[in-house]
């Protein structure tokens, strides 16, 4: 808690107390844990020597003890230090360590964090473009996960990039927004280096004396929370406001004397891209004053610490860097396609007949087949709306589910394909979209298996009214159809022709317990099977047509 106030002294003090209890007690996890803690604690301090040292302690407790989640914290806290060092080299090779160990636990807040870190060591290279892409997406995953401080911390970085863009208004709506939320959230330090900058884009603005007035005030908070470093900042940034000749207060004595003392400073904290920023200021004060000699002595410092934090092999890091974010997101992508793609087949294969599922998983559109004969079954469960007409929503769903998927389990079984079911009724066809001489004995004996006793289980029987006894009627013809798949959104396989409708009208003419056929099915089939006689029947849109019952024992 006291860590969050930036209250480093308190917190040490309690940290302290807590590591020498686990100490005691022989609890190494959380003396793994409590080092790290302290290690936060001298990196808050700009003490980074110590940091280094808690850290080192604490990733080689973690590390024993097999807790990777930890490892994976402390690590991208030593990328933090080397970041504040200006090695940044060596904060991305840390950077990189840690966001792949928080990938691997599903660690989004971790991910969050190193995102938004690995787009600080961009901006501080000016590539603010790869800065504003890294902290855009760290903003998104911390308001995902409702993590307000760390929306406050990102929030002020890519204010950081408009300030280094000279984009001073966008900057300045950053700011605002994020010293807000760091006020609400009681984040001094936070609060303290927003401040900071809000006074670099009035600086930036030439509004002299706001510039100071912000500078003051973070000056003043960084002291009262004794973080060395960016008193040494803001310390020095003052120093470069006396030294403009337009400000009012302009005094290039005071300016001399504070850039020393930041120089000093940033010195002994190693923090050097401070250090060459605080140069470059005293040559530009020197060159203006015309005291030539030292001038020239401050712009060779300046490009000497410039070249340490700008190395070659800084840039080839964060190219690397890029490169493997690059791929890691691509093979994430296609991953995501596969199964996508996997997902999407096994669907096309559930809704649609086999082959044409591969048909359309190969590219085919617009799918129309013409099939000079096949045969088609329709089925009816006999008095369904009264038989039903009691039962709960559930029994009902149960009960159609039930039957259509034994109907199915018989159509595979004989090489036939369920087409649909609507309502009560069932359709299916054989000789399509797969061709075969022989569909018509195939969903003969479809037909015949449907009819034979269908054992509902009690969870359904129990709703049926007494005596009422589950029977269907079938009807089948044979002949010509066009089969094709219908539908954009949602894609259907479906059949038409006179055929189909025949095979309706076989089924709403037929008998319960019976299986209804054409003279046409009839012939189809010869004498593989027994027939008898239904006669001569007068059929709405047919005429009269002689039909048969087929023997369900032949």
């Amino acid at each position: 808690m006291y860590l969050s106030l930036s209250e480093y002294r308190k917190a040490l003090e309690y940290y302290t107390r807590a590591l020498e209890l686990h100490e005691e007690l022989g609890e190494r996890d959380g003396v793994a844990r409590v080092t790290g803690n302290i290690g936060n604690v001298y990196k808050s301090l700009s003490e980074y020597g110590k940091a280094l040292e808690y850290y080192t302690r604490a990733i080689a407790l973690h590390e024993e003890l097999g807790e990777r989640d930890g490892v994976a914290r402390v690590t991208g806290n030593i990328g933090n230090v080397y970041w504040s060092l200006s090695e940044y080299g060596k904060a991305l090779e840390y950077y990189t360590r840690a966001i792949a160990l928080h990938e691997e636990l599903g660690e989004r807040s971790g991910v969050a964090g190193v995102t938004g870190n690995i787009g600080l060591v961009h901006w501080s290279l000016s590539e603010y473009g790869k800065a504003l892409e890294y902290f855009t997406r760290a903003l998104e995953l911390h308001e995902e996960l409702g993590e307000r401080s760390g929306v406050a911390i990102v929030t002020g970085n890519i204010g950081n990039v408009y300030e280094s863009l000279s984009e001073y208004g966008k900057a300045l709506e950053y700011y605002t927004r994020a010293l807000e939320l760091h006020e609400e959230l009681g984040e001094r330090s936070g609060v303290a280096s927003v401040t900071g900058n809000i006074g670099l884009v009035y600086k930036s603005l030439s509004e002299y004396g706001k510039a100071l007035e912000y500078y003051t005030r973070a000056l003043e908070l960084h002291e009262e929370l004794g973080n060395r470093s960016e008193v040494a900042s803001v310390t020095g940034n003052i120093g470069g406001l006396y030294a403009q000749k337009e400000f009012t207060d302009y005094n290039p004595t005071k300016a001399e004397e504070l850039l020393q003392q930041a120089i000093t400073l940033n010195q002994e904290l190693g923090t050097k891209q401070n250090l060459y920023e605080n140069h470059e200021a005293l040559a530009n004060l020197y060159a203006q004053e015309g005291r030539w000699e030292e001038a020239l002595q401050q712009y060779k410092k300046y490009h000497e610490a410039y070249g340490e934090v700008h190395t070659e092999e800084a840039l080839k890091k964060a190219a690397q860097v890029e490169q493997q974010r690059q791929v890691a997101e691509m093979e994430k992508r296609i991953a995501i396609e596969r199964v996508r793609a996997k997902a999407t087949e096994e669907l096309l294969h559930k809704t649609l007949p086999p082959t044409i599922a591969n048909r359309i998983i190969a590219g085919e559109q617009n799918i129309a087949d013409r099939h000079a004969s096949a045969s088609v079954l329709f089925a009816d469960v006999v008095g369904f709306t009264p038989m039903t007409a009691q039962m709960p929503a559930s029994a009902v769903l149960e009960f159609m589910n039930f039957v259509f998927a034994h109907f199915d389990g018989i159509a595979a079984k004989h090489g036939c394909e369920r087409i649909k079911t609507i309502g009560d009724g069932y359709m299916a066809v054989c000789g399509a979209p797969v061709e075969c001489e022989d569909h018509a004995e195939r969903i003969a004996r479809m037909a015949m298996e449907m009819l034979k006793d269908v054992k509902l289980p009690a969870s359904i029987t129990e709703y049926l009214p007494a005596g009422v006894e589950f029977e269907i009627r079938i009807g089948l013809h044979t002949g010509s159809l066009t089969g094709g798949v219908i539908g954009v959104g949602k894609l259907a396989y479906d059949i038409y022709g006179d055929t189909v409708n025949t095979a309706s009208r076989m089924e709403s003419h037929g008998e319960a317990g019976k299986i209804h056929v054409s003279q046409e099915f009839a012939s189809a089939v010869g004498s593989s099977f027994s027939f008898t006689v239904r006669g001569e029947l007068e059929v709405k849109g047919k005429g009269v047509l002689r039909t048969y019952f087929l023997e369900v024992g032949s």
